[in-house]
């Protein structure tokens, strides 16, 4: 068993991130999504535990963990809130990709903070006009000496207007991906402007805005690996983004498969408790099953995604694809089995229906996670 098992060390992390979510994250997570309050009080204290910097390096003052350990961290904190949870995973995305791909003038001016959340980070890729075909982005950086100078916007940023600073792909060259790079750009640069709150179905813990660039002058020194590296370096970070975006998913339908096995037990109809009826228990088994295949596969693939097997991108995609229908559809059934109670906000269970919802769309739609595997399979 112990090939198919965590290690000791891997379930104290996920015992740490279980508790840390009891205490500060599942009281108060109606009320955050009720009111649209951002915790940004509870996030700079899952820092200290150091789940700002989960797989920077520690020379840069993070953690070093593996993609698996950041995966068990994301699913215990969407246990109690998948919205706070995803907010942290984008933080955490961005962090690395600074850690991973600047120079050592950008880490030391940016990691020190982002690993404190004394300042947080955005990761700034879709646009109006580009979603799912990301290679075709339009916001342009033109050199100029010493500075880029960068004008554009970009779409439904977590963290938007609140965050510090945006991790954001620019085109510096030619049409299609090899012509974009990655700049690290300050809230406070001039230019910088952002749009109202979206308003959501879900997610209401954390902003979403525009970020619209208007001629910001950004230093040479803020570019995050060559010019032209950029879509490599965007497609890396959402390999662990996808895996963490999954993980989510787990620990919120966790959640609700939990909520559900107790309502069952407790609501009775027809003389017995519902749970004595085989439908809601070979319903509550399908749930299960398919939740347990979910997290196999998710944790299979962080593990590749940690040794950088040649296969890694195939099996984010796979991973992250499952987990996010599977966790909206055991959601979906938690609330049927609570019937007209699950509708109500009396219950958890319509906050998670509906924070669940958008992980199917956000770090690649899961069309275009059909299409990544099956090229892969394809290709020569």
């Amino acid at each position: 068993m112990t090939q198919f098992d965590l290690t000791d060390e891997q379930r104290e992390i996920q015992e740490l991130a279980r508790r840390f979510t009891a205490d500060r994250i599942t009281p108060f997570a109606a009320e955050w999504d009720e009111k649209h309050i951002f915790p940004r009080d509870t996030i700079r204290q899952a820092a200290e535990l150091g789940f700002a910097a989960i797989y920077v390096s520690e020379e840069s003052g993070g953690i070093a963990l593996g993609r698996l350990e950041a995966a068990l961290i994301m699913e215990a904190m969407a246990y109690g809130c998948p919205s706070t949870s995803a907010f942290i995973s984008i933080h955490n995305m961005a962090s690395w990709m600074i850690d991973r791909f600047g120079d050592a003038d950008v880490k030391d001016r940016y990691l020190p903070d982002l690993v404190t959340m004394e300042r947080m980070a955005s990761y700034c890729l879709t646009e109006p006009g580009s979603g799912s075909d990301a290679a075709a982005l339009k916001t342009r950086a033109v050199r100029d000496g010493d500075h880029y100078v960068v004008s554009g916007s970009k779409q439904f940023i977590s963290g938007g207007g609140e965050n510090e600073v945006y991790v954001t792909m620019v085109r510096t060259g030619e049409d299609g991906p090899k012509g974009i790079s990655c700049l690290v750009i300050d809230k406070d640069t001039p230019g910088v402007s952002f749009g109202a709150n979206e308003r959501k179905l879900g997610w209401h813990s954390q902003p979403t805005r525009q970020v619209t660039f208007d001629n910001v002058r950004v230093p040479v020194a803020n570019r995050l690996g060559a010019e032209g590296e950029g879509f490599r370096i965007a497609m890396m970070g959402l390999d662990g983004g996808r895996l963490n975006i999954g993980a989510c998913s787990l620990g919120g339908a966790q959640r609700c498969l939990d909520e559900a096995v107790a309502y069952v037990k407790d609501r009775r109809q027809f003389g017995k408790a519902i749970a004595e009826f085989q439908n809601t228990q070979f319903t509550l088994a399908d749930m299960a099953t398919e939740l347990e295949a979910a997290r196999a596969l998710l944790y299979l693939a962080a593990a590749k995604v940690t040794d950088n097997a040649p296969d890694k991108t195939r099996f984010a995609a796979m991973a992250k694809r499952l987990a996010t229908d599977t966790g909206s559809s055991v959601v979906d059934r938690a609330l049927q089995l609570h019937g007209g109670y699950g509708y109500l906000m009396d219950y958890p269970i319509e906050r998670f229906w509906r924070d669940l919802r958008v992980h199917s769309i956000l770090e690649g739609t899961n069309q275009v996670m059909r299409m990544i595997v099956g090229r892969d399979l394809l290709k020569d």
